[in-house]
C-alpha cells in the first residue's frame, strides 16, 4: 500500500539553524534509548515518544510522517589491552562506535512503514542523523567561553627574533617543572605556572616574571594544537585571552604549530572538572559506597556542564507541595502548542514527570558511583536541556553555560513562573513562598512611628562568622553558630540615620523588620561572605538546624499598637531622605569604591552593612548607571507624568491591570523593566485609578501568606555548595524523604541519588534552606 502523504508533503532535510530533537521527547523524558525508540517529525524535527506524544504531536499539527530512532548500546568484547594514552585531548569516540542505531520510516496516517530509500527520504534521514541536536548544541556550549583580545595581545612588541632549542622548551627558567609551563610572548621566557586543580603543580614562577619584567601575555605550551587553540592568559588584566596572531608570535620564536601536540588538558577543561569534582562523600563513616536509591521522586538530573546548580534547585523545588500539585499533573492534557520545547510550561510539567513518576528511576550499568567500586550502579539522570535553554533565554548569565549562583537562579525562576499564566483550577505554585515583612521605624527623639510591608518570596540571613584557633595539618576552622542566632540577627533592632518628616531630628530611627505573615514554605538564602585582600570568599560556617518543627511565632509582627501614634502620612514629601550608614560608607570609601556606587548599593541592601552593599555592588558592576548619582524617585501621589498607552497595553499582555500598570509607569519614570519590577514588589498595590474611563470597584486586597499562629516550620529541604564562590565550585541537594516509613536525608548528586550519609558536611556546607510549615 502507497503511502499518498509522502508524493504530497514538501519534505527538505534540516538546516544548521533549525533543531533537531532526535534525542529525547519534547513533552516527556522518553528517549531513542527506550524499546519503543523516538518519532522525530520529518517535517519540523520534533520529537515525539511513540507511548503517548508522538500521536499528540500528529494530531496537534497534522504532521504524519515521522522517523523512529532507536539506540541500543553495543556490547565490545576487548581482547587485547587498550592502547596508552599519549595526550590529554578528547578522543573522538561517536555515536557509531558506542550504539547501534536502528530507523524506520512510518507515517501515522496510514499505519504503515514507508522505504528509507525512497529519494525524498535517504537524504532527509541522512540529514537528521547527521544534524547537531539540540541538546549537543547545548554541550558543546558547556566546554567553551566566550574569551577575548586585549590591549597588551594587540599592542604586543616582542623582543629580537630567535629560534628557542627544543631542550630548552623542557622545563621552567626558575626550577626543574617540566608541565605547567608557560612561555612569555614577549621575551621567550619559560616558566611555570600556578598550581592547579587535580595535582597539576606549580611555583608560580611564570607570574614571577610578568611581575619583574611587566610582561603581559603568554601561553601555556602543554595547551597548543596543531589547530591553533591553545591557553593564552595576560597577567596584566589577570584574564584569559584569545590571541588571534599566535602562530606568528609562536614563530617568532621558532615554535611552528604543525609541529605541536596538545598534552596538556587547557584552563576550562580543568576548571569545568573541578567544578564536576568537588568532593561530597559518597561513602559510609567505614569506607562503603553509599546506598544508591530509586523510584519516584528520586530520579538524579544529568549535569550539562556547570549546570549542578540548576539542578540542585530543581529537585527542591519539586519535593515542594504546591509545585507538585500544579505541575504534577498527567491526567490534564499538555498545552497544544506548534512548538512545545520553547514553551514553559510544557517543560515544566516534563520535569515535574520525569523527576516525579519514577519512570526513569532506575539503575544504569554505565554510571558507576566511583572507579573503585564499579559494582554500584547508578541512574543515568534525565537531562534538562530545553528547560535550561528556556531559563536562560534572554538573561545574560543564565544563557551561558558558566557555573551560576543557586540563589539568584530561585529567584529567576520564581519571576519567570509569577509571569506565566495559571488557571483557577491550577494556580501559580510560587504564592506558597510568598509572605509579609513588616518593618518599624520609630524616632528616637519623637517617638512616632511608621510601619511599612513588603511582600517577599525568601530572606537572606547573614551568618557571623568567626574563626577557630588553627590547628596544624587542617584549614581553616570556624565557629558553629545556630540558625536561630542568624534569625534573631535579621530581626533585631537597630539604629538608622534618617531625618524624621514630623520633628525634623536628625538623632535617627529605630528599624526592624518582623513577620506580617508566614509562608507555606520559606525559603532562606544564609550569606556566609568574608573579605580577604579586599577579595569576598565564601567560607565554611557550619550553621545548626535540627530536624525537629521550631517555632517563629516570636518573629511574628503585632503591627501599630494603640499606645503607638503614626507618624503622619504627607502628600508632597518623599519618605524620610536617605543618609547613608556613616560607618559602612566611610570603611567601602577606604577600600576605594566610588561615593555614588557605595550610596547606590547601601540604599539597595537597606543601609544595613558594608559587607552587604559590598556583595550587592559585586553584582550590579555591569549596570550601565552604576555611577549615576542616586535618584529616588519621589513618593507623592497624583504625579504628573502621563503613563505611555502603549506601555500599559504591554504591561497588560503581561497579566497586570491598567491602574497597576499606570502606577507602576508613573512611580519609574515611565522605564519598562523598572516598572514590571515595581509592580512584582508591589503586588498590593491597587494602582492609579485616576486616568481610568470608568472607575473600577476596588477588591479586596488579600495579603501574601497566613497570620495565623502558631507558626511552625521543619527543614524539609537543603541546596549545598562546595568552593570558595557561589560561582564556582559544585552544588547538591539535600531533602528529606520518606524511606522505609521513616524519615531520612537523601542525597541528589546530579544524576546520582543516594542515602545521605554525612549530616555535618551537609550542614557545613548549606546555602539554600526550603522549610515547609507543619500543623
Amino acid at each position: 500500500m502507497a503511502c499518498p502523504h509522502l508524493d504530497s508533503i514538501s519534505l527538505s532535510p534540516p538546516t544548521p539553524a533549525q533543531s533537531v530533537y532526535r534525542e529525547d521527547c519534547t513533552q516527556c523524558f522518553d528517549s531513542i534509548d527506550n524499546p519503543q525508540g523516538l518519532d522525530v517529525c520529518l517535517q519540523c524535527f520534533n520529537g515525539g515518544c511513540p507511548r503517548a506524544h508522538s500521536k499528540l504531536h500528529k494530531a496537534t499539527t497534522n504532521h504524519p510522517l515521522a522517523l523512529n530512532i532507536r539506540r541500543t548500546r553495543k556490547r565490545v568484547v576487548k581482547d587485547e589491552p587498550p592502547a596508552k594514552m599519549t595526550k590529554l585531548a578528547i578522543a573522538a569516540e561517536t555515536d557509531a562506535d558506542r550504539y547501534d542505531i536502528t530507523t524506520v520510516v512510518k507515517c501515522h496516517e496510514c499505519l504503515i512503514e514507508l522505504d528509507k530509500a525512497h529519494p525524498k527520504l535517504s537524504p532527509l534521514i541522512d540529514g537528521i542523523l547527521k544534524a547537531n541536536t539540540f541538546s549537543r548544541q547545548e554541550e558543546v556550549k558547556a566546554w567553551e567561553q566566550e574569551l577575548t583580545s586585549c590591549e597588551h595581545i594587540l599592542l604586543l612588541q616582542q623582543h629580537e627574533s630567535q629560534k628557542i632549542q627544543s631542550g630548552d622548551l623542557g622545563h621552567c627558567s626558575m626550577c626543574d617543572l617540566k608541565e605547567n609551563l608557560w612561555l612569555c610572548l614577549e621575551c621567550g621566557n619559560l616558566g611555570c605556572g600556578r598550581a592547579q586543580f587535580g595535582g597539576v603543580g606549580g611555583n608560580s614562577h611564570g607570574l614571577a616574571h610578568a611581575t619583574a619584567s611587566h610582561h603581559a601575555v603568554a601561553v601555556k605550551l602543554g595547551s597548543i594544537s596543531p589547530e591553533g587553540t591553545a591557553d593564552v592568559y595576560c597577567y596584566q588584566c589577570d584574564e584569559e585571552r584569545v590571541d588571534d596572531d599566535l602562530a606568528a608570535h609562536l614563530a617568532h620564536w621558532g615554535i611552528l604549530l604543525a609541529d605541536r601536540v596538545k598534552t596538556e588538558k587547557s584552563l576550562t577543561e580543568m576548571q569545568i572538572e573541578q567544578n564536576l569534582r568537588w568532593e561530597f562523600s559518597m561513602t559510609t563513616e567505614d569506607g562503603k559506597e553509599l546506598k544508591p536509591l530509586f523510584g519516584p521522586g528520586l530520579t538524579g538530573l544529568k549535569n550539562l556542564g556547570n549546570s549542578c546548580y540548576l539542578a540542585s534547585i530543581l529537585q527542591c523545588l519539586f519535593d515542594i507541595p504546591a509545585f507538585q500539585a500544579r505541575y504534577n499533573i498527567p491526567e490534564a492534557e499538555l498545552p497544544a502548542v506548534a512548538d512545545p520545547a520553547q514553551d514553559l510550561e510544557t517543560q515544566l510539567r516534563k520535569v515535574a514527570d520525569g523527576l516525579l513518576s519514577g519512570r526513569y528511576s532506575k539503575p544504569d550499568s554505565d554510571v558507576i558511583a566511583s572507579e573503585s567500586s564499579p559494582e554500584i550502579p547508578h541512574q543515568k539522570g534525565l537531562a534538562p536541556s530545553m528547560l535550561k535553554h528556556l531559563i536562560g533565554r534572554g538573561h545574560a548569565e543564565f544563557s551561558t553555560m558558566r557555573q551560576q549562583d543557586a540563589s539568584e537562579l530561585y529567584q529567576h525562576l520564581v519571576k519567570l513562573i509569577t509571569r506565566s499564566p495559571h488557571s483557577a483550577s491550577l494556580k501559580d505554585p510560587t504564592s506558597a513562598f510568598r509572605f509579609v515583612l513588616e518593618q518599624r521605624l520609630q524616632c528616637l527623639s519623637c517617638k512616632k512611628v511608621r510601619y511599612s510591608s513588603t511582600e517577599q518570596d525568601s530572606i537572606f540571613l547573614d551568618v557571623p562568622i568567626e574563626k577557630l584557633p588553627a590547628v596544624e595539618g587542617e584549614g581553616d576552622q570556624y565557629k558553629p553558630v545556630t540558625f536561630k542566632q542568624c534569625l534573631d540577627n535579621f530581626t533585631a533592632q537597630e539604629v538608622v540615620e534618617l531625618t524624621c518628616a514630623s520633628c525634623g531630628s536628625k538623632d535617627g530611627f529605630t528599624k526592624r523588620s518582623l513577620f506580617k505573615t508566614f509562608p507555606e514554605s520559606l525559603v532562606v538564602t544564609v550569606r556566609k561572605m568574608t573579605v580577604e585582600n579586599w577579595v569576598p570568599r565564601k567560607v565554611d560556617v557550619p550553621v545548626i538546624v535540627g530536624d525537629e518543627p521550631f517555632e517563629l511565632d516570636p518573629y511574628f509582627s503585632t503591627g501599630l499598637q494603640p499606645s503607638e501614634e503614626a507618624l503622619p502620612e504627607e502628600e508632597t514629601a518623599a519618605a524620610p531622605a536617605f543618609v547613608p550608614n556613616e560607618a559602612a560608607l566611610n570603611e567601602m570609601l577606604t577600600m576605594g569604591f566610588p561615593q555614588n556606587r557605595c550610596e547606590k548599593a547601601l540604599h539597595a541592601t537597606g543601609n544595613s552593612s558594608a559587607m552587604s552593599a559590598m556583595e550587592w555592588l559585586f553584582e550590579h558592576m555591569e549596570d550601565p548607571d552604576i555611577d549615576a548619582p542616586l535618584a529616588l524617585a519621589s513618593a507623592a501621589p497624583g504625579g504628573n507624568v502621563a503613563a505611555d498607552p502603549e506601555k500599559i497595553e504591554m504591561l497588560g499582555s503581561m497579566g497586570f491591570g491598567a491602574p497597576q500598570a499606570r502606577k507602576a509607569l508613573k512611580e519609574t519614570g515611565g522605564d519598562m523593566e523598572r516598572a514590571v519590577e515595581w509592580l512584582f514588589s508591589h503586588p498590593d498595590d491597587q494602582g492609579d485609578f485616576e486616568d481610568a474611563a470608568a472607575p473600577a470597584e476596588k477588591k479586596e486586597v488579600v495579603p501574601a501568606g497566613s497570620a495565623n499562629l502558631p507558626a511552625n516550620f521543619r527543614l524539609q529541604s537543603i541546596v549545598c555548595h562546595k568552593g570558595t564562590s557561589i560561582h564556582t565550585g559544585h552544588y547538591v541537594a539535600f531533602i528529606r524523604k520518606q524511606l522505609d516509613d521513616a524519615s531520612k536525608w537523601v542525597l541528589f548528586n546530579d544524576e546520582k541519588v543516594v542515602e545521605a550519609g554525612d549530616v555535618e558536611e551537609m550542614k557545613k556546607t548549606a546555602y539554600v534552606y526550603f522549610f515547609n510549615r507543619v500543623n
